[in-house]
């Protein structure tokens, strides 16, 4: 028997329609050349600690640290039954072909049942990018030998243990030591939620702490060949700040009367240059999820189950949790076939067709730069475009918008920049002429300014030349006030992780990691932030994220180096090590078994301070400690609650300076 083994359902009857296996069995469809079983994620989970030694139900200190000599898998209860089903039928399969998702995660929901089922005949990797039929059909043509993809195995596996090592024992050391200082609640400790909880604990800090500043700028309205336009005031160097804002005054308030009296101002120099602006590339997920935060005002994990559902459900993209925007250069041939799908599916891109050039190659053509998956592009599978509404029909359409700029020419404009004389002090117009729309033709709506709050249009500046004398028609002095940082929004929070490695300060951790590097994956980081809002850790009020007092509490309280973003992210960096084969499975957990065993020898006597700590919910929060306290058992539903997951420019106001929330928690 030749036996596909899907992710989830609804994925093996794509697989399965295709390779004509329409009988129902016990756990599978059935056909006369190959027989489709799927799991429901993952079929097995790592077994606590319990399962290793019945002493750890008792959370205790003198037990810690906990380091499995032989890791353990368990099959969970929710799924046994399918669990069976998939044992009974690799027991009888004389072939495999893993067609799980294709990435990391998804080649150890399929590996992680072959070695606990010990099957031991060969294996073939079905790598699919979509799931309409013209993609599954050539994916079948051309599976890859097992061995290609191994790898992602065990760096998905070296990511769980890792989880596992630090969840497990920090969470435990952590909650035992809070309850010697009277807390009753768990506290939970992630190695990736937790450097994720910092970066909004460190952004609402520098919000509170923040103390807004004056400076003073000048427009000045000129005017030349019967055309109005405006001029900024360059205030001297000596008296601006890094940003080139004036922080001087009277020096202002001198330089407005000036220009006022003068009221001519004569060009020095005018420059024009033609810009030219290729399109973006298609969208990676965390790229997805950052735009549909800003745009459309969803959060990242809606985002990414939408995205799932277009992919998923109606046939329309191609795997949505990639993390390149890149393209391989053999999908270009299909690039016909997919914009003459999509312009007969949507009359509104008929205006588009007559710009679109499908033999045009933009910069997203690049095997170099494409990793497992490429960036999430639309399919010629467009039948179910027409059901679609609301936010699912938005996100496609960013989708399919990023996809058809790279077929339209560059966006190209003339950039003006005129330097004045008035009365001594030095202004600058600067102007914008669009020669070519490009690629912003393929923008859609949902990209465009919500009423009320369109941005001022780039003014058309007149045919100036040097040594013109325009007059003064307005001074208007502007006293204005620095702004604080804004808070996070969930696409905020996505690109810190992603881009991680420009936030990290350190500078031994600096130079070690890669500009590239973040923490969580794209298919982890929208769980991770709604497991923080679920738990309280978060709050969301309307776009913006803030930390609550427990997260501030939490942060200060647990080692440095767990909360720094810095750390976690040199972990992803080894993962990738793994992934590559530069590091075996073997070294990663013993390194990351022997820094979390220092962590824990290291703080097994500290005292935390939680005072303010808000209850648990439905529990009282304090309790007073006594001798031997973080001895006492724990309720198992408690323990649950600390198990780690699975799967893992600033603007000018008119002077009133902005208050800002100071968080009620522990500095």
């Amino acid at each position: 028997m030749r036996l596909f083994l899907c992710e989830k359902p609804s994925q093996a009857k794509d697989i399965a329609a295709v390779l004509g296996a329409t009988r129902r069995g016990e756990g599978c469809l059935v056909g006369p050349n190959a027989t489709v079983t799927w799991c429901i994620g993952h079929l097995l989970e790592t077994a606590p600690p319990d399962a290793y030694d019945a002493r750890y139900k008792r959370w205790a200190l003198q037990d810690l640290p906990i380091v499995p000599g032989t890791w353990k898998m368990q099959v969970k209860p929710k799924t046994a039954s399918q669990y069976k089903a998939v044992k009974r039928l690799l027991s009888e399969a004389r072939e495999l072909v893993i067609a799980t998702d294709a990435d990391r995660e998804g080649e150890m929901i399929a590996r992680e049942l072959v070695e606990h089922c010990r099957y031991r005949g060969p294996i073939q990797r079905l790598w699919l990018s979509a799931l309409d039929d013209a993609s599954i059909r050539k994916a079948l043509a051309a599976l890859k030998p097992g061995a290609a993809t191994f790898s992602l195995y065990h760096s998905a596996l070296g990511r769980s243990r890792a989880d596992w090592l630090i969840g497990m024992n920090m969470s435990r050391l952590f909650t035992l030591l809070g309850r010697q200082s009277g807390y009753q609640g768990v506290l939970p400790v992630g190695r990736v939620q937790t450097p994720t909880l910092r970066l909004v604990v460190d952004r609402d800090r520098s919000i509170a702490d923040f103390v807004p500043v004056p400076y003073w700028a000048i427009e000045v309205g000129l005017r030349h060949a019967g055309q109005d336009f405006t001029a900024q005031w360059r205030a001297p160097a000596d008296a601006c700040d890094e940003q080139d804002r004036c922080l001087n005054q009277p020096l202002a308030q001198q330089a407005a009367r000036d220009m006022q009296q003068s009221g001519q101002a004569t060009a020095i120099s005018v420059r024009t240059e033609r810009i030219r602006e290729a399109a973006p590339l298609p969208f990676d997920l965390g790229t997805l999820q950052e735009i549909c935060s800003k745009k459309l005002g969803l959060g990242a994990q809606e985002t990414l189950d939408i995205a799932q559902s277009l992919y998923e459900t109606h046939k329309l993209i191609t795997y949505p949790r990639s993390d390149c925007g890149y393209l391989p250069n053999s999908q270009h041939g299909e690039a016909a076939g997919i914009i003459a799908a999509l312009t007969a599916a949507d009359p509104s891109l008929q205006a588009l067709r007559g710009h679109l050039d499908p033999a045009r190659r933009s910069r997203a053509w690049n095997d170099a730069k494409v990793s497992a998956h490429h960036g999430i592009i639309p399919t010629a599978a467009t039948r179910a475009f027409e059901r679609l509404s609301g936010k699912p029909r938005a996100v496609y359409s960013l989708i399919r918008a990023r996809y058809l700029a790279q077929f339209l020419p560059n966006h190209e404009y003339d950039r003006t920049q005129a330097d004045f004389d008035c009365a001594g002090h030095a202004l600058r117009a600067v102007g914008k002429c669009i020669i070519e729309a490009g690629w912003k033709r393929a923008l859609p709506e949902a990209l465009t300014p919500a009423k009320g709050r369109e941005a001022a249009p780039p003014q058309a500046l007149p045919a100036l030349h040097k040594g013109c004398v325009c007059p003064v028609t307005a001074v208007q002095l502007k006293d204005l006030w620095t702004q604080p940082p804004k808070p996070y929004t969930e696409g905020d929070l996505i690109k810190a992780m992603k881009n991680v490695a420009r936030l990290v300060e350190d500078p031994l951790l600096k130079q070690k990691l890669k500009e590239t590097t973040g923490i969580g994956t794209e298919a982890t980081r929208a769980g991770i932030i709604q497991g923080l809002l679920d738990r309280g850790y978060l709050s969301k009020n309307g776009k913006a994220l803030s930390a609550t007092p427990p997260a501030f509490s939490l942060i200060d309280n647990v080692p440095r180096a767990i909360a720094d973003p810095g750390t976690t992210a040199i972990w992803e960096q080894a993962l990738d090590m793994v992934q590559n084969g530069e590091m075996s499975l073997e070294e990663f957990v013993a390194k990351q078994a022997a820094w979390m065993s220092k962590q824990v020898e290291r703080y097994q006597g500290l005292r935390l301070n939680l005072q303010g700590m808000p209850a648990p919910a439905g529990a009282a929060p304090w309790k007073k400690s006594r001798k031997g306290s973080g001895k006492g058992t724990t309720k198992r539903k408690s323990s649950n609650v600390s198990r780690p997951a699975q799967a893992e420019g600033t603007t000018a106001v008119r002077r009133k300076p902005a208050t800002s929330r100071k968080p009620r928690s522990p500095r």
